[in-house]
């Protein structure tokens, strides 16, 4: 029987990979922030209100392909790779649709943008950035599919890798759309749409590429699976997938919420704002990634109808996290000014950003329990929890609680963009403490399912 520290040890490997992987994704997003805001303010807003209505969208979709990986991980753990293939082929079904829904809903964002009152400079750029970075849509949705072939096989490096490539390719991209080269016109902010949309086709068929020419994806055999769609086999990922999609779509919407109603109170706000949410949407690639990894192990286990061993993986990924994240909080307390420095050199836009870098390493802690123990209960094919719990915890308690700070006197004088933060922390600790009760039932029933079939 592996023990704890076997265990961390395999969590690491897993997930060091997929931290970089996340890192990269990430750094595209801080490199698209910094190259706007080297044009002007307006321009680093409107990529922050682009990607507030874009960002949801996709995510949408991308969390109800998210649950794919811990099914893999389990017909990995039960040597029924040859499964694999074919759960990849449906899934890309349902990524091709959700494509086309994102890029329809993205056409029609100027609607909402027009209601949002913004500068028309702002409202102008936003526009058109979002009109850009629809087209990238499907490719994005795609490569969630085929990456999560190297995850459910417990083969992370490839996304490592993809995500390099894909880094490589956003940093000239954008220096050539937003700056304008090789007769190509300056098109500012918008400019970081076009650079996107190229970045996930490219990543895409990078990664179709890897798993056709490597040989550790042949027992998965995912070119010999081509076939039509089966409905069975995807309304039964849909039903899977929906609630983690709902999960995240809560989560995320939450700060894109937030920027839509910090909009109306100035660029400077609203860069402030996008400034401390980049950087902590970085520092979160840590719990997230122990989280893909601990999914994938649990996932793997329970394969092997070894439930207590699910439930000592869990465990330990939350301690791993815990330990991390206490780090990452101390680092971003200490360096919080020099960190909004590297993004903007206004006084008041690095003034109001550290101090909400301040909050951010307050909910270090919960934010790092919550994800790391959804991440658990998606390896114990537990997702409807995740449906109610960020339901509550973000929009029954979270955003009311952000509202009524930011924007009302009822208990103090409105704090704006220090009210809502304050309602991020107690929807996230509210979330982190539903998120571990619910996995220990979880695991209670495992173990006691396990033991009666014994």
């Amino acid at each position: 029987m592996e023990h704890a520290g076997f265990h961390a040890k395999r969590i690491l490997q897993l997930a060091l990979p997929v931290l970089i992987a996340q890192v990269t994704q990430t750094l595209m997003g801080f490199i698209d922030t910094v190259m706007a805001g080297r044009v002007s303010a307006a321009d680093m807003a409107a990529v922050a209100v682009g990607t507030s209505i874009w960002l949801p969208a996709i995510l949408f979709f991308q969390g109800m392909l998210m649950a794919i990986t811990p099914l893999m991980s389990h017909h990995h753990g039960a040597n029924e790779s040859n499964k694999i293939g074919p759960l990849a082929i449906q899934a890309s079904y349902i990524a091709i649709v959700g494509g086309a829904l994102v890029m329809l809903i993205l056409h029609f964002s100027n609607l909402l943008i027009a209601q949002m009152q913004l500068e028309p400079a702002l409202e102008q750029i936003s526009t058109d950035y979002i009109s850009a970075i629809l087209w990238g849509a499907p490719g994005m949705l795609l490569y969630q599919v085929v990456r999560s072939c190297g995850e459910g096989i417990s083969y992370t490096k490839p996304a490592m890798f993809i995500g390099f490539i894909g880094l490589a390719i956003n940093i000239p991209a954008n220096f050539i759309f937003i700056y304008g080269y090789f007769g190509i016109p300056a098109m500012g902010g918008a400019g970081c749409g076009v650079a996107t949309a190229i970045v996930f086709w490219a990543m895409f068929v990078s990664m179709l590429l890897y798993i056709f020419f490597h040989k550790r994806f042949d027992e998965i055999q995912l070119f010999n699976h081509l076939a039509k769609p089966n409905w069975k086999s995807i309304f039964g990922l849909v039903r899977i997938g929906l609630p983690v999609a709902l999960a995240l779509f809560f989560e995320v919407s939450i700060f894109a919420v937030i920027a839509l109603l910090l909009a109306p109170l100035g660029a400077d706000v609203v860069a402030s704002h996008q400034i401390a949410l980049n950087f902590s949407s970085i520092v979160f690639m840590v719990p997230l990634s122990i989280g893909v990894a601990v999914s994938i192990r649990v996932g793997y286990y329970l394969g092997r109808h070894q439930p207590a061993q699910s439930a000592l993986v869990a465990k330990t990924g939350i301690g791993l996290g815990l330990a991390l994240a206490a780090c990452t909080a101390v680092i971003t307390v200490v360096f919080r000014e020099q960190i909004a420095m590297l993004y903007n050199d206004s006084p008041q836009v690095i003034s109001l950003a550290s101090g909400l870098m301040l909050m951010a390493a307050v909910y270090q802690l919960s934010d790092s329990v919550q994800v790391i123990s959804s991440g658990a209960l998606r390896g114990f094919k537990d997702t409807k929890s995740a449906f109610y719990i960020t339901l509550i915890a973000y929009w029954v308690i979270g955003m009311p609680v952000g509202y009524t700070l930011a924007s009302t006197d009822v208990i103090v004088e409105p704090l704006g963009a220090y009210g809502f933060w304050t309602g991020l922390i107690a929807g996230l600790t509210s979330a982190a403490i539903m998120f571990s009760i619910r996995l220990r039932i979880i695991k209670r029933r495992a173990l006691a399912l396990r033991t009666s079939i014994g």
